[in-house]
């Protein structure tokens, strides 16, 4: 009588092997920049926080019932939307684990916001460009959020 064999065969367990690693070769790329996607994703986020902060505060400044108050703390307002200042859009988009500063250059009514280790500044090209209105044209040109995501 006689045995029968059961298992793979070297052969088969190393081409299993190797189109193992065809795949993870073709697969790796495409998930190895987590980090990058991850940045990205933050900066959507904080425009999206910005957006709809602003547009709360502008629609409570068209209400005309005073002081726009978000959440207890009053907001700066420029021509009817949050300043570019910690008192107007951060306080109202409460935004946290970003960075924020003004334009290095004195451009008045213009700040960036960058995920945490990231550097918000003009010529960062991973950040949120917040540019407050501009009262200076009539009508009042509305504030204003770009994106920058580079990252």
């Amino acid at each position: 009588m006689k045995k029968q064999q059961s298992g793979f065969t070297l052969v088969e367990l190393i081409m299993v092997i190797v189109v193992l690693g065809i795949l993870a070769a073709f697969a790796l790329p495409r998930f190895a920049d987590f980090g990058g996607q991850a940045r990205v994703a933050a900066v959507e986020g904080v425009a999206g926080s910005l957006r709809s902060a602003a547009a709360i505060a502008h629609a409570a400044e068209l209400a005309g019932t005073g002081p726009v108050v978000l959440e207890g703390v009053t907001i700066a307002m420029v021509g009817g939307y949050p300043a570019a200042t910690r008192a107007g859009i951060v306080a109202a988009a409460q935004v946290d684990g970003v960075e924020v500063s003004a334009d290095a250059a004195g451009s008045a009514g213009v700040l960036y916001f960058a995920p945490n280790g990231g550097e918000a500044t003009a010529a960062s090209t991973c950040k949120v460009t917040y540019t407050a209105a501009d009262t200076s044209t009539d009508p009042v040109t509305p504030a204003s959020i770009a994106v920058d995501d580079d990252c």
